[in-house]
């Protein structure tokens, strides 16, 4: 399973992810939570969160989901910090 990593602090504003991958969210400034639409969500769950310095795992997206977009918000610290996308390929 590939992993598509994203620094925060380098916010990409999208990240395209083939079926089977996943992200990886990772920050060494504070707690870090990143927040999907529950009803809009392409993972087992809607809400990621880990301690300063931990690596957040997406999973893989789950199974017969068709391409798309999804938006997430980042947070910092209880902070928003800004937005993302994950765009999924189609198979």
């Amino acid at each position: 399973m590939a992993e598509r990593p994203v620094l925060v602090g380098l916010i990409p504003q999208a990240v395209v992810l083939d079926p089977g991958d996943q992200i990886s969210w990772i920050s060494d400034a504070g707690t870090l939570r990143v927040e999907f639409d529950a009803n809009r969500c392409p993972f087992s769950s809607n809400v990621f969160q880990a301690p300063m310095g931990m690596r957040l795992l997406s999973g893989p997206a789950r199974p017969g989901l068709k391409s798309g977009s999804f938006k997430y918000r980042l947070w910092l610290n209880d902070q928003m910090i800004g937005q993302g996308e994950v765009i999924l390929r189609g198979s």
